[in-house]
């Protein structure tokens, strides 16, 4: 079974990129803040240096008000460059999970008929797998539906949903039995107990 491709996903995509610019200018709202600290008060420096600046340019000396100005310019820049990251990052993970999303309707799955590696088996489409299905899946095929391992242990690339390039193991029993659909089997085989419908 030839190995599943996903759309790649350019780092500057022009629409990515504009509502990055669109979503940072938004997280400068001081309640989006409280979840970064460190942000949270560069903002707050940058608040309290564009009031000394302002304050600075009617009543005090050009020296400091330039000094306060650059000051306040560069927490701001700080602030946006920071939210603008974020955003960027969480844009191409919706991206891709979009992407996803799309190409699991059309995973193929070799539906087992016992929980065993020698059992009979029909392929379908991963659309058609329901809670309790029981797959396997083999070396470089993709995983057609959230499940967990019930039968043998494989490194599974996980890159599409984690961007973690790094391949895992997954075995059965255990913490590490959870396995996602649309992430890739690099070794070995498993046998996959389907825990949701499609959708």
């Amino acid at each position: 079974m030839p190995r599943k491709r996903y759309p790649s996903l350019g780092a500057f995509e022009s629409k990515l990129l504009r509502e990055a610019l669109i979503s940072a200018v938004f997280k400068l709202d001081l309640r989006q803040q409280v979840g970064n600290p460190v942000m949270l008060m560069v903002e707050i420096g940058g608040i309290l240096t564009t009031i000394s600046f302002v304050i600075n340019i009617f009543s005090a000396t050009a020296r400091t008000s330039f000094f306060t100005g650059f000051v306040s310019f560069w927490l701001w820049l700080t602030v946006l460059f920071s939210n603008f990251a974020e955003s960027v990052s969480e844009g191409r993970g919706k991206a891709r999970a979009a992407s996803l999303r799309q190409s699991r309707t059309s995973v193929p799955a070799r539906k087992l008929n016992a929980e065993f590696f020698d059992a009979s088996s029909v392929e379908i489409s991963s659309s058609d797998l329901r809670k309790g299905d029981l797959v396997l899946v083999k070396a470089n095929e993709v995983i057609p539906g959230d499940g967990e391992v019930v039968k043998g242990a494989a490194l599974v690339n996980e890159a599409a949903i984690t961007g973690e390039s790094a391949p895992v193991v997954r075995e059965s029993g255990g913490d590490r039995s959870a396995v996602t659909g649309g992430t890739t089997v690099i070794a070995n085989e498993i046998i996959i107990r389907i825990t949701t419908d499609p959708g």
